[in-house]
């Protein structure tokens, strides 16, 4: 088997976990990569640490910010494949080896997850994140329907992920956008997901590879206080299940029997996140625009 170039791209911001991020990727067991930093840190803290490891890692300094620095962070890349890796979270040693042997099986793969493991900020682990119970492919499509009619994210985050730099190539710059909507603020990790596994396949790794680290204090993008767009990352759920019923993925039986289930998530969130209240009131919009016999 060929050890094609691989990518991890490590788009940066937080400085308080990154050496430990860093170093899960220069311990990787597969022996040919690239390793690119894109720092918009505020300090110099990052920076810094990249130069205790040069020349092992390409370092940039990059003034976007959020999406923007993900989005220009992956298009830098020279790899055959593209691994991310935000800039607290951890890689296994195997990660990259047992995802290259997972996309090289077979060709129609365009996209490669895992089981992955919740840490603290003191890198202990609280939760196992395991949606299937075996590894294997699906079809793209069958992804996209079951995440959005659960409305949950079973893939989990960026540094959960590998894919094909060529299809991201193919996306270009509306990676975050899905159809008509545009998920920067909320979901654009789900509808990259999307976009990357299109009419193809992706497969599942049945092994934690990855490390996602949960700030348990809410210093983070998950505490509303820090984070005017968190209500997008519910009421975006809305929108994708929408568009997916416009492109025929969702059918409009589907998407009447979710009336009860977003009208309570709207109870529930729409007097903290208006926005989840305008997905509700787009949802039934779409419902009075549809035919009688869509009813389930």
């Amino acid at each position: 088997m060929s050890l094609p170039l691989v990518s991890i791209v490590i788009p940066s911001y937080k400085a308080a976990h990154f050496e430990i991020c860093l170093r899960s990727a220069l311990g990787q067991s597969y022996p040919n990569l690239e390793i690119l930093v894109s720092d918009n840190c505020p300090t110099e803290a990052i920076h810094d640490i990249c130069k205790k490891y040069a020349p092992h890692v390409t370092y940039q300094r990059n003034s976007a910010i959020r999406e923007q620095n993900v989005l220009s962070s992956l298009f830098g890349a020279k790899g055959e494949y593209i691994k991310p890796l935000f800039d607290d979270d951890v890689l296994h040693p195997f990660c990259i080896e047992r995802m290259v042997a997972a996309i090289q099986m077979e060709p129609e793969v365009e996209l490669v997850f895992s089981a992955s493991q919740v840490i603290s900020i003191q890198n202990q682990p609280t939760e196992t994140r395991r949606p299937f119970q075996a590894s294997g492919s699906l079809e793209g499509r069958g992804m996209v329907r079951s995440m959005v009619l659960s409305m949950s994210n079973f893939v989990g985050e960026f540094s959960t992920i590998l894919f094909r730099r060529r299809r991201l190539w193919e996306i270009g710059t509306r990676l975050f956008h899905f159809h008509r909507h545009d998920c920067s603020l909320g979901l654009a990790d789900m509808a990259a997901y999307f976009n990357l596994a299109g009419d193809r396949k992706v497969f599942y790794v049945d092994e934690e590879l990855s490390y996602f680290r949960y700030d348990a204090q809410l210093e983070s993008n998950s505490n509303p206080r820090n984070n005017p767009n968190l209500g997008y990352c519910f009421s975006d759920y809305v929108d994708l299940l929408l568009e997916c019923a416009d492109l025929g993925i969702v059918t409009p039986q589907e998407l009447v029997a979710m009336q009860p289930r977003i009208d309570a998530a709207a109870v529930r969130f729409g007097q903290v996140f208006p926005m989840f209240v305008r997905s509700q009131q787009r949802y039934h919009a779409v419902l009075a625009a549809q035919p009688a016999g869509a009813a389930p």
